[in-house]
């Protein structure tokens, strides 16, 4: 074995596989009993008891490097670099204990410019799948470049290795899960949860510290083109739950990525190869190329299958509300591959607004863009983190709080240098809950706000007319084609206008009290809610 602090560990030849077909991966998934194929072709598997992120299980190492880089707080929990040695030996030693490991070595990022080579370890051949699904294949369609591979970082997923009492007292930690990650040896430890999700937000995190380096702005956001006019890209940003897939992933344009990408000198680019949607009540009407996109070559996670029939029944939420599945983006009819295009013509913020009160749609200026990006308001959808089972209100800074290792302001100053040079139109789209608070009132109608995207798209929407809202002082549009006008004005929508005005005054108040914590001009914070 190298010395610990290395970015790779020695492996045994003999018991490792690397870079296998995902025909071998799926055959080894199910020979070992890690999965079971649904009757669409797809593979089934279970992430144990952490069906969603441990974010208070995440903990960056604090070196000299770095230090003076990092946004310090409840999102990056420092760790001592003699703990990250010893957490970095619990998983070297699990890994080369175990009968077998695979390997699968691509990248993230489709611009050869910007990109980084990621390497993931693993014992479990399905968490390997995941990794060929979402990161990209060298000298796949998705990496024309023909540059070779070369290695920036490590993931170790140890992930059947939980932590024992001894060894968190040791590490200076509160239970049997650790996700570390050293951005100067740019290697990820995961010990003690199964769930895939940490393999590809530990990169997206790393991204997000190496991509402003190089001149890129990293995004926690889907990106679409349209498919006759490939000026006309679009940019939905937004966390967990609150429509980057299902919204970009629209038959009249053509994909880009569903979740992560950077704004570079060039243009936009997908992080990605692939795309990882919640999938819980999907249905073939309401996103049929999602629901295509699940077949052999697919990976479903917690999804509950008819013991017999193999059947999905994507409405059985008892495992988790936060059921997914994760496809190569060519899965999807049409999509741009490789992963890359120009400049954003219109930035879309997505709220789920667990309050009740976010206009459905409402076009920002350059100021209120800055605002509302910095303060990230949305909730958390059930599901998506441990130990949330309903909608909290949440604010998340540049909607991707748990993924920011540098400080909120450098990334929204990234935006809005970009916003002002190439002229985009920037929108907030409420995708939450109308007519009431969560408990009170519905989720916002999709058919409604996929018309509301189709008017900011095709350019009717810049040109309406709107009025101001009087609480948070956004424009909303007068009329959208196909959206009834008592919809537009959040007020119109609830059965008492006193109970509608407390309820936004409560979250204006919050709004205030969040954007304390941030250093912005006396113009952005005025763009702020009014009441």
């Amino acid at each position: 074995m190298t010395a610990i602090g290395a970015r790779e560990i020695e492996l045994t030849a003999e018991h490792t596989h690397r870079n296998l077909s995902t025909a071998e991966l799926v055959e080894r998934a199910l020979a070992s009993g890690e999965g079971r194929l649904a009757s669409n072709g797809a593979l089934v598997c279970m992430t144990g008891d952490r069906t969603g992120r441990s974010p208070k299980d995440k903990y960056l190492e604090d070196s000299p490097g770095i230090h003076d880089k990092i946004w310090w707080g409840k999102v990056n929990l420092p760790l001592e670099p003699a703990k990250f040695d010893d957490a970095l030996a619990i998983a070297t030693e699990h890994l080369n204990a175990v009968p077998e490991r695979f390997v699968f070595e691509g990248w993230a990022g489709a611009d050869a410019a910007h990109r980084l080579g990621v390497r993931v370890i693993a014992e479990m051949a399905w968490h390997t799948l995941f990794a060929k699904t979402l990161f990209i294949e060298p000298g796949s369609g998705s990496d024309p470049s023909g540059k070779p591979w070369r290695h920036d970082w490590t993931i170790l997923n140890a992930g059947r290795r939980r932590l024992t009492a001894d060894e968190q007292k040791r590490l200076g930690v509160s239970g049997p899960v650790l996700i570390a990650q050293s951005l100067e040896r740019k290697t990820v430890v995961i010990l003690g949860t199964e769930y895939a999700g940490e393999i590809k937000k530990s990169i997206f995190y790393a991204m997000n510290y190496d991509m402003p380096e190089q001149g890129v702005f990293p995004m926690h956001c889907s990106a679409n083109i349209d498919k006759e006019d490939p000026t006309n890209v679009a940019l939905f940003f937004g966390l967990s739950g609150t429509g980057k897939t299902t919204l970009s992933a629209d038959p009249d344009r053509s994909l880009i990525g569903d979740d992560e990408h950077g704004w570079g000198p060039q243009g936009v680019f997908n992080f990605e190869g692939g795309c990882y949607a919640k999938c819980i009540r999907l249905s073939e009407e309401g996103e049929p190329q999602i629901w295509n996109a699940i077949r052999f070559g697919s990976v479903l996670e917690n999804v509950v299958i008819d013991d017999t029939t193999r059947v999905p029944d994507f409405d059985d939420g008892s495992i988790t509300e936060n059921t997914r599945v994760t496809y190569p983006v060519s899965f999807i009819p049409g999509a741009t591959i490789p992963s890359v295009a120009g400049h954003p013509k219109n930035v879309i913020f997505l709220t789920a607004d667990a309050y009740g009160v976010i206009p459905p749609v409402s076009k920002l200026t350059p100021e209120q863009a800055m605002y509302y990006f910095i303060n990230g308001y949305t909730s958390k959808l059930a599901g998506t983190e441990a130990g949330v089972t309903e909608p909290v209100p949440n604010f998340s800074p540049c909607f991707g709080g748990p993924f920011l290792p540098r400080r909120p302001t450098e990334y929204a100053k990234m935006l809005a240098d970009r916003i002002k040079k190439y002229k985009a139109n920037v929108w907030l789209l409420n995708t939450g809950w109308t007519g009431g608070a969560y408990g009170e009132g519905h989720r916002m109608s999709l058919a409604h706000t996929r018309a509301m995207v189709t008017a900011i798209l095709d350019g009717t929407l810049a040109r309406e007319t709107c009025d101001p809202d009087p609480i948070f002082g956004l424009a909303i549009p007068r009329a959208v084609v196909g959206v009834p006008a008592g919809v537009l004005h959040p007020e119109d929508a609830w059965e008492s206008a006193d109970r509608y005005r407390e309820q936004a005054r409560k979250l204006a108040a919050k709004f205030r009290e969040n954007d304390t914590q941030f250093v912005m001009s006396d113009e952005v914070r005025a763009a702020g809610p009014k009441g």
